[in-house]
């Protein structure tokens, strides 16, 4: 099926941010905000799903890709303002969210900071927090690396992500393209997009990651007034973690997808478009 895209800048202060809409025909609208921090990922898979009931609207965030991050400044406040200065421009009041990865953890501060905005919100193996939980989410992901990687392969990707945390965006392309074949490792032959690697750069990876650091403590999620749905594979890359989050939104439906790792999409996609089917057409119904 053929879809309508448009793409344009639009400014947020010194920031210019990178924007793709799909089917702008359409009443309703869905962000999709990607996972890193720091690395592109159009969800095209995603885009076809959402295209046909809204319009979609992707963003590579400050920093990434073609977008611009003219201030420097790597501010979660940051990233929930560009989120507004894109709805404003446009001319969105009220709109629905999907966040894989990151992107769900981006979710879950915008949603906690302008509730009255949000239709729906869609957290798709969604990083589990901020602060300190950040830094257990870390280690979670750190383990389950190594234990898809030889010991060539960790070995280099520690050089890569030393010469990354250096300013080398080449070394972070080449410890990304690593994470996603571990990520993909086991659900058949997933090409990497490599092409999209090249809109990954050292600043919004490092500055963001001390942000989220140093960002508040997520607390419990209350009295929402629209729906929540938190999905994880089976085999995803995060462990106990995970629960405090499940925690934090009592009213959310949850559900472990089987047979599926951190990228839904591509490692189960006719159970994925099951669920996806089950939350949006109760909310259209």
């Amino acid at each position: 099926m053929a879809m309508k895209e448009n793409s344009r800048f639009i400014k947020n202060g010194d920031t210019i941010i990178n924007t793709k809409m799909h089917s702008p025909e359409k009443e309703e609208t869905i962000f999709l905000l990607h996972g890193g921090p720091g690395i592109p990922d159009e969800m095209p898979e995603i885009v076809e799903y959402f295209s046909g009931m809204y319009r979609v609207i992707y963003f590579e965030q400050r920093g990434v890709g073609l977008s611009k991050c003219g201030d420097g400044s790597y501010k979660m406040e940051n990233y929930i303002s560009d989120l507004d200065a894109i709805a404003n421009e446009l001319g969105i009041g009220k709109f629905h969210v999907f966040g894989h990865s990151w992107g769900g953890l981006y979710a879950q501060i915008y949603a906690s900071k302008r509730k009255k905005k949000i239709k729906s919100l869609f957290l798709c193996s969604p990083s589990s927090g901020t602060n300190e939980l950040w830094k257990k989410t870390e280690k979670e992901v750190l383990r389950f690396n190594r234990k898809k990687t030889s010991n060539l392969e960790w070995f280099r990707m520690g050089w890569y992500s030393l010469l990354g945390l250096l300013g080398s965006d080449n070394a972070y392309r080449k410890m990304f393209e690593q994470v996603l074949k571990n990520y993909n490792s086991g659900y058949g032959d997933i090409q990497i997009a490599t092409n999209s690697l090249i809109g990954v750069h050292s600043a919004p990876i490092n500055k963001t990651r001390k942000e989220i650091i140093k960002y508040e403590a997520l607390t419990e999620f209350h009295d929402p007034n629209f729906p929540i749905m938190i999905t994880y594979g089976d085999e995803d890359i995060y462990g106990d973690t995970k629960n405090e989050l499940i925690k934090r939104f009592p009213t959310a439906k949850v559900k472990i997808i089987e047979k599926c790792g951190h990228i839904a999409w591509k490692h189960n996609l006719n159970d994925f478009k099951t669920v996806l089917d089950g939350f949006y057409n109760q909310i259209h119904n």
